[in-house]
């Protein structure tokens, strides 16, 4: 275990113990159906099938853009993020929906902050659809600030960053 996740893990030491990872090829399978399973309840309020259903996760886990969340040795989600310009991008986080509210989510997010950190990236970047309103709820509690919203790709997103707090 690195101190990255000792550090990790003491940080939520009253919930259930999660190893995080980068994502190898045997997990995709994992992975495509965490995205259906858990963006499948926006379909009727955006009107389609959110973009991560159609993600090219296979290139994802070649390019070692994905990391997952194992707990007690199982698959229970994943988030996707990549450096891009000042900052992480983080394209999308998803768990299956029977582990839902455990704060895994929280995690992988926390996650991703403490590699952009490390790796001297000043912020997170995320969007999620404008129909997501649990996410426009949920990321200003997490630091993030909501910024532009866009019509990307058939899509009406907002934005939110994070200012991190580099060492040094």
């Amino acid at each position: 275990m690195d101190v990255r996740q000792s550090q990790y893990h003491r940080d939520y030491a009253d919930m259930p113990l999660i190893d995080i990872r980068t994502a190898l090829v045997t997990d995709l399978t994992d992975i495509q159906s965490c995205a259906r399973l858990a963006y499948s309840k926006y379909i009727s309020r955006i009107g389609r099938e959110p973009a991560p259903m159609h993600a090219d996760y296979a290139s994802l886990v070649g390019y070692g853009y994905i990391d997952v969340a194992i707990l007690d040795s199982h698959f229970v989600g994943y988030v996707v993020f990549y450096p891009e310009g000042d900052h992480f991008h983080l394209e999308n986080v998803a768990i299956l929906p029977e582990y839902g509210g455990l704060g895994i989510g929280k995690r992988l997010i926390d996650h991703v902050e403490c590699s952009a950190e490390e790796k001297g990236y000043e912020a997170v970047e995320l969007y999620t659809n404008e129909a997501m309103i649990e996410n426009l709820a949920m990321y200003p509690k997490l630091g993030y600030v909501r910024g532009e919203c866009r019509h990307e790709a058939g899509f009406n997103r907002v934005y939110f960053r994070k200012q991190l707090k580099l060492n040094g």
